[in-house]
């Protein structure tokens, strides 16, 4: 499939109804929370792996600032 300009994916979406356009922007909204949903899904995961591995530590400032002037 040959790719297309950002102006080019306005211009086509512009030809659209407006009840499809809306549909559109409707349809892009989901698929975003849903990437965002799984990027953060991906961090967590990724976070509790490091903690149980004890790459991290759980702690609050003065943890961190003992742990410091160590």
């Amino acid at each position: 499939m040959k790719g297309i300009t950002f102006d080019e994916a306005l211009e086509l979406v512009e030809s659209l109804p407006e009840e499809q356009r809306e549909t559109l922007v409707e349809i892009i909204k989901r698929r975003l929370i849903e990437e965002r949903k799984n990027k953060l899904v991906r961090s967590i995961k990724k976070a509790r792996e490091e903690l149980a591995s004890g790459k991290i530590r759980k702690g609050n400032l003065e943890d961190l600032m003992r742990e410091l002037s160590k």
